[in-house]
């Protein structure tokens, strides 16, 4: 096991994989990086699924009864994805119950090309709890203006959720509404809210691809590399502004867990930059960094663990963000791209997935 790995775990960072595959769980890989690696959640999305079926064999035998049984591609692909996140749901099932549930959490994420659709979303997200079946499911539902009350509908149901898709802070405050109106329904319902677990996914890499660019467009590249830790480090103090709230503090004495910040996209894409950039510097007691296993092997073998790197620099992240601005960053138009890009590069995920079923059954 190691040693960084354990200290980063110790600092109150839950590592989660960013990643799946039917392969992955029949060779026991999944078991293993649990066992050796501190690995306690698993998240998936449309790109991570389109990866793992245009490879191997693993999926050859679902494939072929599907196919005789006449199952149509769309019902063909949830029965695929399903069966993997049931798996992997079983595999960390020790893991949350070891944890009281705050870990050993799954992740599936409802249809994509739903995510500007209220009502559709809140059905999928239903059907897929169903499904699966797990009680330590996540349904994930994206931090769309649409979304938001389809994440309040879901959780008022006893669904948990992790929101994903958050690029902004404005975006992030009415999540974190969303999240608390969906609990206090529940609770008005009755329901046990400690059974109710909930992550906000915030992006962090994609913001610095992002605006990289427009900064080298305008000449300010000593500015690069800094906006995705300086976003997310003042989402965090958006977290804690609304822990401190007398609205969740009546939740929290009814049993509610908060919902807890989650850095997704961890994988540094600029080369120039160190594998553990968006570990390092994101540091802090009560957070998830779910990482691509490239950027989990890099953080065992040289990640920096050195106390709270998020709360400390509160301030230093809004000088940032205003130096940003200065530089003629338009952070609104930022966030607004990221949240439009992020939607269609899943739902072509999906396309692809769908092609590959497709593809797959009729030769099975």
């Amino acid at each position: 096991m190691s040693e960084i790995l354990t200290k980063l775990s110790a600092q109150g960072v839950s590592i989660w994989l960013d990643t799946i595959s039917r392969e992955r769980l029949r060779s026991g890989n999944l078991a293993a990086l649990v066992r050796d690696r501190n690995v306690v959640g698993v998240t998936s999305n449309p790109t991570i699924f389109a990866a793992a079926l245009s490879e191997g064999d693993a999926y050859d035998e679902q494939l072929h009864d599907l196919r005789v049984r006449g199952v149509g591609v769309g019902e063909a692909l949830r029965a695929i994805t399903t069966y993997d996140i049931r798996w992997a749901c079983d595999v960390l099932r020790p893991v949350h119950d070891a944890t009281g549930g705050v870990d050993g959490r799954v992740s599936i994420e409802v249809d994509p090309h739903l995510a500007k659709d209220t009502g559709s979303t809140v059905a999928e997200a239903r059907a897929l709890w169903w499904l699966v079946d797990r009680p330590n499911l996540f349904i994930k539902i994206p931090a769309t203006v649409e979304g938001l009350p389809a994440i309040t509908a879901a959780l008022a149901e006893g669904i948990s959720v992790n929101v994903t898709l958050i690029f902004s802070l404005e975006r992030y405050l009415a999540v974190l509404d969303a999240w608390l109106s969906g609990l206090e329904a529940a609770k008005a319902k009755g329901l046990d809210l400690s059974r109710i677990a909930s992550v906000g996914s915030f992006f962090v890499s994609r913001v610095d691809t992002e605006v990289d660019r427009r900064l080298e467009a305008v000449g300010a590249e000593g500015l690069a590399g800094r906006a995705g830790v300086a976003n997310a480090r003042l989402a965090h103090a958006v977290f804690d502004e609304v822990m401190r709230s007398p609205r969740w503090q009546a939740l929290g004495a009814a049993g509610a867990r908060p919902q807890r910040p989650l850095w997704a996209s961890t994988g540094t894409k600029n080369p120039a930059y160190s594998p553990t950039l968006y570990v390092d510097d994101l540091i802090t007691a009560g957070v998830v960094n779910t990482m691509p296993e490239k950027t989990l092997d890099a953080a065992a073998a040289q990640a920096t663990v050195d106390g709270d790197t998020v709360r400390p620099f509160y301030k230093d992240a809004m000088k940032t963000m205003a130096a940003l601005e200065q530089a003629g960053i338009d952070y609104a138009d930022v966030v607004r791209v990221l949240e439009e890009e992020g939607v269609a590069k899943f739902q072509a995920s999906w396309n692809e997935v769908i092609d590959t079923v497709s593809v797959a059954l009729d030769k099975a």
